[in-house]
């Protein structure tokens, strides 16, 4: 039996301390649950299967691997809890006469004991839930899930591969702190307080400083791209702002309110403040993570849940219509047309218009729709059709410059006749012309940068069904910037300058809508502009200029499925119209053609992804704070019991010690939530930005979800600081 003797003492070592190696077991079965089943859903088969399913799949796996980081660095926090509390314990074992090896024994066996109950335990649990998981899953992707029952191996495998690396770590590091250790030391451990941090103002000024930059950063940044780069570094500096705060500022606060003799002296203020002082560099850190676990809850939850509910507007942004086909010709298809090039109604061989040959395009496209739809047996509803020149342009003002444009050779082809003022016959302000040609476009930056499309009058009134005239040098204009566009006149270097008659509200949402950069529509009087437009963005970049589009969508009331079939049949036809060979048929060698009902399945499966890890992670991390909110409330529980003591013997009463505690909670203990709310607050614009990414332009929405998160969390956290601070009061008073 001597062999046992050792796993018998790490038994009864963690049977008796109970009350704090229950939770910490609980959460590694938690954890290994979770890597199960995160681990399963990746290498499901029926999932894979499923429409979305791969894509699912492919986020599910980054959401695994940041699962692990967390998993290790949050399971190596909360055993420091544990090792705290015993090693007074292991210093005792020394007295009577054992080594370090002989405790490093101990624990080794409490290290095997926590990981076999971890294993069974988590793995178990993954396994009865997994078949829930997966309909879940299914349902999140809108697909049925099967009835079938199995256990994923390789998933079993590899979660017992990680977490016995997580625990073989752990326990090195508790056998690191034992054998620097001597036992003197460590039968003192549980006594021995930290001296309050040095320098506390110069901290606090530091992580001021270094909050401030991260919100100015969060709050400054206008453009998504940029705001995707800088979040990484914002939070970066909220998390080391936050953590200096809590240990530095916070000890400054306590001790300013120490100074204050109306305060301070006072029973339930005198023992709370002192105490709170005296161990706050840890007490600081303890908070400081509750704050941030907070935040990242908060944050997450309120991004993931607006964009899985959001997901069919989000949908419906990038694909106006079930079905939308894109044209525009090729240098391919000008030679197969015999140097004719055709552009939405009108047909050019080289800068000449021939009218008789108008239409053929669209003609073309209308009969192999409509032949399409005659076959289905279907009906094209809500159709839209428009031509548009979109190009990127660069703003100062009422100026812009279009990207990549060489200014000079803009310049001299205006003046010549080619582009601009003089080609289209359109009269404009030669001042602000001017103006726009000597625009300094090395100032401009990407911040500055804007979609412009370019529609005609006429295209305009068909989609809205409006009666709108321009003049020649007329245009209207609708700006998806928040606000308006705001100037008087719109000066494009190197072709026009037009009087802005109105602003109209948006008329229609098109793929080229990047939420990257804002977008400016532009309605002209007629196609001239266009046509010279491309002329020379062509001679300027080639093929990489602005083109001419024609857009053509509809929707259709069927299925997923009988859209998918038809649009099916729709390329066919394109595609043998193509290669067909007959004149005029080679210019939809151009065309793009997509439906909702197959985008839909990718949609789907990237937003119901990152909702399913958002939810499955910001579970993890509110079990984090949970945890870490009691162990705190256990750890100086146990601290302030001496302290407590003595104050009950000088006349204090268990009223006064509730009073105190109360004070001392309230004082600081809320502090993580208000300024997790206040994190929320000012991590607000950049989210909204790196949420355009995704198509979600609805601010309104995404406020109320994080005001919704934010109330919901409020709830959950006042429960469980009730639920704690009696822990905490109990153990003070001497009922444990």
């Amino acid at each position: 039996m001597k062999r046992f003797f050792y796993g018998k003492l790490a038994f009864a070592g963690v049977k008796k301390n109970g009350k704090t190696y229950g939770p910490y077991l609980l959460t590694c079965v938690t954890m290994v649950m979770v890597s199960y089943l995160l681990a399963y859903l990746s290498y499901s088969r029926r999932i894979y299967e499923m429409k979305g399913g791969d894509t699912m799949q492919a986020m599910l796996t980054l959401g695994m691997a940041v699962f692990w980081v967390f998993a290790l660095i949050f399971l190596f926090y909360t055993n420091s809890f544990l090792i705290r509390r015993r090693k007074q314990e292991f210093g005792l074992y020394n007295v009577l006469g054992m080594g370090k090896w002989n405790v490093a024994r101990i624990l080794i066996w409490e290290s095997i004991l926590m990981a076999a109950i971890s294993f069974l335990g988590g793995l178990g649990f993954g396994i009865l839930f997994s078949k829930a998981a997966e309909l879940w899953i299914a349902r999140v992707l809108g697909n049925n899930g099967g009835v079938s029952f199995s256990v994923e191996w390789k998933a079993v495998l590899q979660t017992i591969m990680v977490f016995a690396v997580i625990f073989g770590l752990i326990l090195l590091n508790s056998l690191r702190q034992i054998q620097k250790s001597d036992p003197i030391e460590l039968l003192r451990s549980a006594s021995v307080g930290e001296k309050p941090p040095k320098g506390n103002i110069l901290l606090a000024l530091l992580g001021a400083g270094m909050l401030g930059t991260a919100y100015y950063m969060a709050v400054t940044i206008e453009d998504p791209v940029t705001a995707v780069n800088a979040f990484f570094l914002a939070v970066l500096l909220v998390i080391l702002a936050t953590y200096l705060l809590f240990v530095s500022g916070s000890v400054t606060f306590l001790r300013l309110l120490k100074r204050n003799r109306r305060y301070y002296y006072r029973e339930n203020h005198f023992v709370s403040v002192s105490s709170m002082i005296y161990r706050m560099k840890r007490s600081g850190a303890g908070l400081a993570s509750i704050c941030v676990l907070s935040t990242m809850v908060l944050v997450m939850l309120s991004a993931v849940v607006c964009l899985y509910l959001g997901k069919e507007d989000g949908l419906r942004r990038q694909y106006p219509r079930d079905v939308q086909i894109l044209t525009h010709p090729t240098n391919a298809d000008e030679e197969a047309a015999g140097g004719t090039q055709i552009e939405g109604d009108s047909v050019r061989a080289g800068n000449d218009t021939d009218a008789q040959a108008k239409g053929t395009v669209p003609d073309l496209l209308q009969e192999l729709v409509d032949a399409q739809l005659t076959e289905s047996g279907l009906e094209a509803e809500r159709l839209l059709d428009y031509r548009y020149l979109a190009v990127t342009a660069f703003f100062s003002g009422d100026h812009a410059v279009l990207s990549g444009d060489d200014s000079s050779k803009a310049s001299g082809q205006s003046s010549n006749g080619t582009g601009g003022n003089e080609a289209s016959g359109m009269s404009a302000d030669g001042g602000a012309k001017n103006d726009a040609e000597n625009t300094d476009t090395s100032q401009l930056s990407y911040t500055d940068a804007c979609v412009m499309l370019f529609v005609p009058l006429e295209d305009y009134n068909r989609i809205t069904g409006q009666q709108e005239s321009l003049e020649p040098d007329e245009i209207l204009v609708s700006c998806s910037r928040e606000g308006t566009y705001g100037y008087d006149i719109l000066a494009l270097h190197g072709y026009d300058t037009w009087r802005v008659k109105a602003e109209v509200p948006e008329f229609v949402t098109n793929e080229e809508a990047s939420r990257l950069l804002s977008l400016l529509w532009v309605v002209v009087p007629d196609m001239n502009l266009l046509e010279q437009m491309e002329l020379q963005q062509e001679e300027l970049h080639g093929v990489y200029g602005g083109r001419v589009y024609r857009n053509y969508g509809f929707d259709l009331d069927v299925t997923d499925e009988v859209q998918s079939d038809f649009l099916k049949g729709l390329l066919k036809r394109l595609r043998d119209s193509a290669e067909s060979g007959q004149p005029g048929t080679g210019q939809l060698r151009g065309y793009d053609a997509s439906c909702i009902a197959d985008e839909r399945t990718l949609f789907y499966g990237l937003y119901g992804g990152l909702f399913v890890i958002g939810i499955i992670l910001g579970f993890v991390f509110v079990l984090a704070t949970v945890l870490i909110m009691y162990y705190k409330q256990i750890t100086e529980g146990y601290e302030d019991q001496s302290r407590f003591e003595v104050m009950r013997k000088v006349g204090m009463t268990r009223r006064g010690i509730r009073k105190s505690i109360n004070s001392q909670m309230l004082t600081v203990f809320f502090l993580p939530l208000l300024i997790a709310g206040m994190h929320l607050a000012f991590a607000f614009p950049i989210v909204y930005k790196i949420l355009l990414l995704f198509g979600l332009s609805d601010r309104a929405f995404l406020i109320r979800t994080a005001a919704a998160a934010f109330l919901i969390f409020s709830a959950f956290y006042i429960f469980v600081y009730v639920a704690t601070s009696r822990v905490y009061y109990r153990i003070v008073s001497g009922k444990l």
